[in-house]
């Protein structure tokens, strides 16, 4: 096969992927994950039935696959910001601040019900990347001890306090979502729910700012 035709077919097969994948979230947004099936996946794409059994053998495969684009887009994303930050409190405020806005829209469902539906080696193969989400927060967490912007404490018992305030928060800013669809024609305000949650998470592992707000060494 010609190169030129080798590199036409790939870059055709990545787009129909991608449209694949992009069907199945909206679904998931709209619809939920129950009772959804590869034919719904097929129609929102465009695309035949077959063709998305030529990506994904089936929606466990595929639910895998759109769980692991997401969360590998999210870290790229992620660490790409961490990179331009001046010292690590502005580091945990950015991985804070992501991880609000990534919970807020992401349409995968929570932990537990990925457990029911998948099976133990592909629920674990989603475990690996939220690990590494984990271990981007811990070595946030250390810089900041390191360098003297918290006070020393139990790196594990940190990191779970500040996995515990998202998920909390995430919980939070779906009912005054909920909330404020109910009340329109009010607005939500987001970003003020996602600047406390920062602030919080900052001060709660000890983190102390000077009056302009920049963060301070103990």
């Amino acid at each position: 096969m010609p190169r030129i035709q080798a590199e036409s077919n790939a870059a055709q097969r990545a787009l129909t992927q991608r449209r694949i994948l992009d069907a199945f979230g909206e679904l998931l947004f709209t619809r939920g994950l129950p009772g959804l099936t590869m034919t719904d996946v097929a129609r929102q794409a465009g695309i035949g039935r077959t063709a998305v059994y030529n990506y994904y053998a089936d929606l466990e495969e595929l639910l895998i696959g759109y769980a692991l684009d997401e969360t590998g887009r999210f870290l790229t994303e992620l660490k790409d910001q961490l990179a331009a930050a001046e010292n690590p409190v502005e580091k945990l405020a950015i991985y804070v601040r992501a991880q609000v806005e990534d919970l807020s829209r992401r349409h995968l469902p929570p932990g537990p019900a990925m457990r029911a539906v998948l099976s133990p080696s592909s629920f674990a193969k989603l475990g690996d990347h939220v690990g590494e989400l984990n271990t981007v927060l811990r070595s946030i967490l250390r810089e900041c001890m390191d360098e003297g912007y918290i006070p020393q404490a139990d790196l594990e018992e940190l990191a779970q306090l500040v996995l515990g305030s998202l998920a909390a928060s995430a919980n939070r800013g779906q009912r005054d979502g909920e909330a404020d669809a109910a009340r329109e024609p009010e607005p939500a305000h987001p970003d003020r729910h996602t600047d406390a949650t920062v602030r919080f998470i900052q001060l709660g592992v000890g983190a102390r700012f000077d009056g302009e707000r920049r963060p301070v060494r103990a």
